[in-house]
């Protein structure tokens, strides 16, 4: 079985090929850092696997990202490139495609987006490309499907000969790869040159994985002379400059022989639209409006009223079709409260929340695929770099929207440590998905006619409190400069239907997954501390394990509003997934859980749980990620700090103002 790479730039459409090639859905994203880890999928029409790796510049890595392309072409078998390009951006794009085609194995390249060149005055000449390379180009769109079957029919044929690419680095730079070559031994599998190519490059894994022939000491001096000798011959800083120039000059014969481009006097619709919503004044408003319309369709006009339904069915049928069957069955009163109280007022209490979900998830796939999620990053950048980071930090910000758990893993594409650690800490701050179900109960139940008001407060309350950790973080803990942000700003795009419902049900369907994990366990859990105590089983519930554990906590939490044990007990079962909060306070409060707050104690707890302690999926993925318990400790801590302090002031100042 065929075993094909597939390798491109950022924003190249590598993901959406992905998914037409093998017949599935893989995350789609029109930023740097959508795909996290490599992912392998069955091509469709052949007998082969396709295997999807993070979008790069180059393959000399600066970023966790970038690494894991050159660890995959270090240590893993496979028998072509799919090398995709972006026929509007081509110059840019083939300097990875050298690279490509130097590591020895067969190329495919794959021209995407050639309706976007042809827009702006570019037209490839496709065959006269191929020529020059001497590697298949097949034209496609990676969004329809176009050109996939001839992608595919390139990886039908028995694997070819590696191909004889080489581009002549001049003479000293080439003594000095001979010279390096001779070093390795003759069973070395990877192509010799482009094992030498990337250490001059200054490609640390590969200078890392050719000390096992070469000694650190040797690989320095021979480094240093071969620089000493360029910079003799040559203005420029370093080798890895020079190289990079010596490709430039070779794409641009490239360019000029295979490419023509004709002016353009009007302006693209991207243009004329990004003129507003890019407008140093406008874009961060219209972006708070975008906001302000997605939660009013979620809470307000739509989302409440399917919830409102699936909370009716649950309640007068579902439950009275479970009792009515475990009572014609027989079964004991200890078993049919773990299954009425635990399992369905627990785990469905949450459940009907899903349609507002999935709506929230819609519209950010909406935003996602139309290109505009980019242009966010590139608004919120002043503002960034104003707390010590730049705006493509804010891209697993905005991630962390629908779960902080990818939200943290997409820090891996920032390249200082710095804004990476950084990053990572503020992510639990984003209000996720699942904290949505907390919120419609409340907002439900004390600001009718204003959920979406009082949710995009909660969203903004957020990001405003993390910019302003941020900003002492990285005047304390975390000093250091910060990086210049550039980022690729994508065409604007219809987004397609069925790409819209598949990524709606790929972010959704994580939600349904917990409910059937991490809710229902923590649901049965909570249910059985409140059902038993010191006494035995079958206690009231005030003299529950539960109960003894939440009046520890509860004196702490009533200058914030809701000093009762049933909401301390809720909020520690948040540690496990913040959907078990509700899933808590359905069986703790028995649906009553409004009468324990007012408008002003409820807006308090929902600001504390936005803020409070990360859930243990990303308190994990925290410790993975920044590999240190410290700053596990820094983000349970600074969290817990920041949440009681902003809760008791919005409490005590509303209290101080006549709110109740």
């Amino acid at each position: 079985m065929a075993q094909i790479a597939l390798v491109g730039n950022p924003n190249t459409g590598k993901t959406s090929l992905f998914n037409n090639l093998t017949g599935t859905y893989a995350y789609v994203g029109n930023w740097s850092g959508v795909t996290i880890e490599k992912k392998v999928g069955v091509l469709s029409d052949t007998a082969g696997e396709i295997i999807d790796l993070p979008g790069i510049y180059s393959l000399n890595p600066l970023t966790k990202d970038e690494s894991v392309v050159t660890e995959f072409l270090l240590t893993e078998a496979f028998s072509y490139t799919l090398n995709i390009v972006d026929a509007s951006q081509l110059k840019r794009n083939l300097h990875l495609t050298i690279q490509l085609m130097e590591y020895g194995k067969p190329v495919v390249i794959g021209m995407n987006m050639n309706d976007v060149a042809n827009r702006r005055g570019i037209t490839v000449n496709c065959q006269k490309l191929a020529k020059a390379l001497q590697v298949p180009i097949i034209p496609i769109s990676a969004r329809s499907g176009q050109g996939c079957q001839q992608l595919n029919k390139q990886f039908a044929v028995p694997e070819n000969d590696h191909n004889r690419f080489k581009l002549d680095y001049g003479s000293t730079l080439e003594l000095a790869i001979e010279k390096l070559i001779a070093y390795f031994p003759q069973e070395t599998k990877l192509s010799k040159r482009w094992l030498a190519l990337q250490f001059f490059e200054g490609n640390r894994p590969v200078a890392d994985y050719i000390t096992k022939w070469v000694s650190k000491q040797n690989l320095e001096l021979m480094y240093e002379e071969t620089e000493r000798k360029l910079r003799k011959e040559q203005p420029v800083q370093g080798i890895h400059q020079y190289i990079h120039r010596v490709r430039q000059t070779y794409i641009n014969q490239l360019m000029n022989e295979s490419v023509t481009e004709k002016q353009i006097n009007h302006k693209t619709f991207t243009e004329q639209v990004d003129r507003i919503v890019t407008n140093r004044f406008m874009g961060i408003p219209i972006f708070l409006l975008f906001l302000y319309f997605i939660f009013m369709v979620t809470f307000n006009w739509g989302g409440s009223f399917l919830s409102d339904g699936l909370s009716f069915l649950l309640a007068d049928y579902i439950t009275v079709w479970v009792q009515l069957g475990l009572d014609s069955l027989g079964v004991n009163s200890f078993i049919q409260h773990l299954i009425l109280d635990g399992v369905v007022g627990g785990v469905g209490g949450v459940l009907v929340f899903i349609p507002q979900i999935m709506i929230l998830f819609f519209f950010i796939s909406l935003l996602e695929d139309s290109g505009y999620m980019a242009r966010v990053a590139m608004v919120m950048d002043r503002i960034m770099q104003a707390i010590g980071l730049n705006g493509k930090a804010f891209i697993p910000l905005i991630i962390g929207f629908g779960c902080n758990v990818p939200g943290a893993m997409a820090a891996r594409t920032l390249e200082h440590p710095k804004e990476r650690i950084l990053t990572v800490l503020l992510t639990p701050m984003m209000s996720c998905s699942a904290r949505l179900p907390v919120y419609a109960l409340f907002v439900a139940a004390f600001f009718t006619g204003f959920q979406a008001l009082v949710i995009l407060s909660l969203y903004v309350l957020g990001i405003l409190i993390a910019f302003t950790v941020a900003k002492i973080f990285s005047s304390t803990l975390l000093k250091g400069e910060s990086s210049f942000f550039i980022i690729e700003l994508p065409p604007y795009r219809v987004p397609q239907l069925r790409t819209l419902m598949l990524s709606t049900w790929d972010k959704g369907k994580g939600f349904v997954k917990k409910a059937g994990t991490i809710i229902f366990s923590g649901s049965v859990a909570i249910w059985f501390l409140s059902y038993s105590g010191p006494s035995g089983l079958e206690v009231g519930i005030n003299e529950s394990w539960l109960s003894l554990i939440g009046e520890w906590i509860a004196p702490l939490l009533t200058p914030l509003g809701f000093g009762t044990w049933q909401a301390s007990a809720s909020l520690l079962a948040g540690f496990l997934a913040k959907e078990v909060v509700v899933a808590t306070m359905n069986i703790l409060y028995a649906g009553e859980v409004t009468a324990a707050f007012t408008p002003l104690s409820a807006y308090s707890f929902m600001v504390f749980i936005l803020l409070y302690i990360p859930c243990l999926a990303t308190t994990v993925i925290i410790m993975k990620e920044l590999a240190s318990r410290k700053w596990v400790v820094v983000a349970m801590a600074y969290s817990l700090i920041v949440a009681y302090t902003t809760s008791i002031i919005i409490y005590q100042l509303g209290k101080w103002f006549g709110i109740s």
